[in-house]
């Protein structure tokens, strides 16, 4: 009887609790439910796929921009393992009460997820954002935007990496509490061992802000030695030394504490000055004459364009044609001679736009009605011509939409002129390799830079609103920037100045200052070049005159 009862209050047999926890089979239920949901999400993403990559590809492809198909490239294989591992962490969730190892499966899945999507966000942004804003900071004049993009560049895809790695572990459970401690106190270590580099870094900051200079202006340091502005950088500016033909790096914060003479303001060309004694009993003003001429028939410096075609033929000493190519006479003239129409036509546009901006200050007066913006959208549509841009025209129903578009019918206007001209400029047997491309792409910039401000200034005489008495102000503005950045319409001021600077015993002391067309060119050594021609010339030819005295 003992026996019995003993046996009957002795518990059943144990069962080990872990293995019970991880190992749970699921019903019938749970199982066709995990089926129906994985199949369900299968269809959705895969219709979803088919529409991004099948059907929007194709559209895209006729647009002109190619930031989204830069997109869709790049997002193709992230988002397939991305559909499928959702996919399936959906359907698992039918199956969480089947232990551990499902809830571990899914932790899994959560961090694969986290892993991918960090290498898509990375994906976009050095791909598709990245070049979308390098297009952006090609259309605009400032300087910083070309300097941060590649800071950016090589900056987000870090941060995103990092706080990719900690969500990763984060979600597998693992306690990162210790090592964020451990990377503070490295981070305060860090940042008083680089505070210089740091100091550089914002200093290089504030001088792309604050833009007391640009990519290629001419600078006096404080030592006198003349310098060409190449390259802003995250500790260092690269600067250019013209007599030395070197380059120097200086440190951000060096340079923002330095004085700085920029001798590209308000002028974009460095005026050179070369002194020269005469006899004293020579005649002055034909001494004059002469170093006018001379200086006045080099193809590269600046002067009234009639006086330089006269002049050039007389000027030796300049490189022959080699090869197929042309002379740097042949060259220069034909430079020259398409410069010349392109003055003229800034001329009309700039006759243009004044009858513009006196026009608007007539109407403007008590606001605008239909009518005055017609009259308004006549006189640009003439500035436009000139311009080589056209007005397109397309009717939806009641709806109508304008935008500007560049001509191609041929005619001769500033656009077509301005490629001519730097097509012309690539002709000149004195530039080096690099030249091939730096005209094309700062003149292309440029051209590009008018189409928007053309187009912006369009839509705000088409639809003023609030703007309308401020239209004058745009118009202003915008003849303005094509004096000062895109291309001067005269450079009467600019014209060789020859100058008796002193009278010392049997020689007259003259100065002659001249400018010359682009100092970036050559290696920045064309000014250098031309500054040893004409002074070559000067001693050749007054020694014809027998009146160069050394």
């Amino acid at each position: 009887m003992i026996y019995i009862l003993a046996q009957a209050e002795s518990p059943p047999p144990t069962t080990n609790p872990i293995a019970t926890s991880l190992i749970v089979m699921p019903t019938a239920a749970q199982f066709s439910a995990f089926l129906l949901t994985l199949g369900l999400c299968v269809g959705i993403f895969l219709a979803v796929y088919v529409g991004l990559f099948y059907v929007l590809r194709p559209l895209v492809r006729k647009w002109e921009k190619d930031t989204l198909i830069l997109i869709l490239g790049v997002s193709q294989t992230p988002l397939t393992i991305i559909f499928i591992l959702l996919s399936l962490k959906i359907a698992l969730f039918n199956l969480s009460s089947s232990g551990e190892i499902i809830k571990w499966v899914q932790k899994g899945m959560t961090a694969l997820l986290i892993g991918v999507l960090t290498y898509w966000i990375t994906q976009l942004f050095t791909e598709a954002a990245v070049t979308y804003l390098k297009a952006y900071a090609r259309q605009t004049e400032a300087v910083w935007d070309d300097v941060l993009i590649p800071l950016l560049q090589n900056f987000i895809p870090v941060i995103t990496y990092i706080i990719g790695i900690s969500l990763f572990f984060s979600s597998l459970g693992v306690d990162l509490s210790g090592i964020g401690l451990a990377l503070g106190s490295i981070t305060v270590v860090l940042g008083l061992a680089v505070k210089d580099i740091l100091s550089n870094f914002f200093s290089g900051l504030v001088l792309l802000v604050d833009t007391p200079f640009k990519f290629g202006d001419v600078i006096s340091t404080s030592d006198g030695s003349l310098a060409i502005i190449k390259q802003i950088g995250i500790r260092v500016t690269k600067l250019y030394l013209i007599e030395q033909h070197c380059e120097v790096y200086i440190p951000n914060a060096t340079l923002g504490n330095d004085s700085i003479t920029n001798l590209s303001r308000p002028t974009t060309h460095y005026a050179y000055t070369i002194p020269v004694a005469v006899r004293i009993d020579a005649d002055a003003t034909m001494a004059t004459n002469i170093l006018q001429e001379i200086v006045a028939g080099h193809p590269d410096t600046l002067a009234d364009f009639d006086d330089k075609l006269k002049s050039l033929d007389s000027f030796y000493g300049l490189k022959e044609a080699q090869e197929d190519g042309l002379s740097k006479k042949e060259a220069g003239r034909k430079r020259i001679l398409v410069e010349k129409e392109i003055n003229l036509q800034l001329k009309k546009i700039n006759t243009a736009f004044e009858k513009l901006i006196e026009d608007i200050l007539i109407v403007e007066k008590g606001g605008l009605d239909a009518q005055e913006l017609k009259g308004l959208m006549k006189d640009y549509t003439e500035i436009l011509d000139l311009m080589g841009m056209v007005v397109i025209t397309e009717r939806k129903g009641k709806r109508q939409r304008s935008w500007l578009e560049e001509e191609s019918t041929g005619k001769q206007n500033l656009i077509s002129l301005v490629r001519v001209w730097y097509e012309a400029w690539l002709e000149d047997p004195d530039l080096v390799l690099e030249d091939q491309n730096i005209l094309p792409e700062e003149w292309e910039q440029k051209i590009e830079l008018l189409k928007i401000k053309l187009s912006k200034l369009f839509q705000t005489i088409s639809n003023p609103g609030v703007n309308e008495t401020r239209l004058d102000d745009y118009a202003v503005k915008f003849l303005d920037w094509i004096e000062t950045n895109f291309k001067e319409s005269s450079t009467a001021w600019k014209e060789p100045q020859i100058q008796i600077t002193d009278i010392q015993g049997s020689c007259m002391q003259f100065s002659v200052r001249f400018y010359i067309d682009n100092i970036q060119l050559e290696h920045w050594r064309r000014g250098e070049r031309v500054k040893n021609e004409v002074r070559r010339e000067m001693i050749r030819r007054l020694r014809l005159a027998h009146i160069y005295t050394g």
